[in-house]
């Protein structure tokens, strides 16, 4: 059976509720997962979330424990400067800086676990050159949602187009490709060299890099609590939107996690012109019974599938099946909204960050193409 440690991790206190989803052979992540055999997963309500945003079926949980000796981290761990506020040109010390956090530790009596390597393509719904992962019980017009005018249009402009955000900023990755990793491994880290902050710097430089900016937002929105980070963040992406109104695309950049009941860790790659890169998974929810306020779904599918269709056009194997499921996860606050996992804390910072710099690329084209 497939975890996703941030199932096997939950511990918010009373406040967490955890809701079992049993899905049919899938891929990954927050999916059900194929590995030689049928596996089935546990995922959990949203208890990050408030009442309103919380999911009634597939849910992406937020209710990831702190380290037991996180009182004891030395302050150079933590630059309290850009953990609580928000910025649009981050630090070029945030850019493509690998580190080693592990190599003064004593593993000598520790257990370790198998990490193993897959490139993910199991799904139940496929279009042209991409795959598709639905958990409703809809059928979405892939090729309809593929075809249809995006509701937004690109600007030469040195506004920003695009913002990145981190609701689960502390989520990290792997120091080295091991093949294993210790019984003492945790892929958390408040170090913005180490976790999905530094991936995000890496998909607005490369969108920089294409001519379009980004306004990326450095808040640990999850720190010093899982609970309330959707709330938190959904406060931040409506500052950005009201402050700049060119903001067309919200990505909201995480890392997945998937382990067996073995604690074997799965580990989603790819590789291009002779380097290894990890794979995304897209998500994008629906709310086509009204659940919930979210009347832009439609529109982000559009988007969702076009960033798949690209993305595995400019980079073959790059993405894992994108999830379409019963969530929202803030995706209802503008139209151009989704969540992505770049990877699974089994792969490698410098992996993450490789694959960072492809998707900017990948999202700078689908924006380019809406110009007149």
């Amino acid at each position: 059976m497939k975890i996703s440690e941030k199932i096997r991790r939950a511990a918010v206190g009373t406040a967490a509720v955890l809701i079992s989803v049993f899905g049919t052979i899938s891929i990954g992540g927050r999916v059900d997962s194929f590995i030689g055999k049928e596996h089935s997963r546990k995922t959990a309500a949203g208890l990050a979330m408030s009442d309103k945003q919380t999911q009634s079926s597939f849910n992406r949980s937020a209710a990831d424990s702190k380290p037991k000796d996180d009182s004891d981290k030395s302050s150079s761990d933590k630059s309290s400067s850009d953990k609580s506020s928000d910025s649009d040109t981050p630090g070029s010390d945030l850019s493509n800086t690998d580190t080693d956090t592990d190599t003064d530790t004593d593993h000598t009596f520790e257990t370790t676990y198998l990490v193993t390597e897959s490139l993910y393509r199991e799904s139940n719904m496929s279009c042209g050159n991409f795959y598709v992962k639905n958990a409703t019980d809809l059928t979405p017009d892939l090729r309809g949602y593929l075809t249809a005018d995006l509701p937004f249009q690109y600007e030469e402009t040195a506004e920003p187009q695009v913002l990145i955000v981190h609701t689960h900023a502390t989520e990290s990755y792997m120091d080295s490709d091991l093949g294993y990793y210790y019984e003492s491994f945790y892929p958390r880290s408040d170090d913005d060299r180490e976790n999905v902050v530094s991936v995000g710097e890496a998909i607005t430089e490369s969108l920089k890099a294409e001519g379009v900016t980004a306004a990326h937002s450095l808040k640990h929105h999850d720190d010093p609590s899982y609970l309330g980070a959707y709330d938190s963040s959904a406060e931040t992406i409506n500052n950005y939107l009201e402050r700049y109104p060119s903001i067309k695309i919200i990505l909201d950049i995480h890392r997945d996690s998937i382990t067996t009941d073995e604690n074997e860790k799965i580990k989603p790659t790819f590789v291009f012109g002779g380097e290894k890169a990890a794979q995304i998974m897209i998500m994008c929810g629906n709310d086509n019974y009204g659940y919930y306020d979210f009347d832009c779904w439609e529109q982000n599918m559009s988007l969702a599938v076009k960033l798949q269709s690209k993305a595995e056009e400019l980079y073959p194997g790059m993405t894992r099946p994108l999830y379409f499921g019963n969530f929202m996860y803030n995706m209802n606050l503008a139209p151009g909204s989704l969540l992505i996992e770049i990877g699974t804390d089994a792969n490698t910072h410098e992996e993450a960050v490789r694959t960072g710099s492809y998707l900017g690329k990948v999202v700078a084209a689908v924006l380019k193409s809406t110009a007149d």
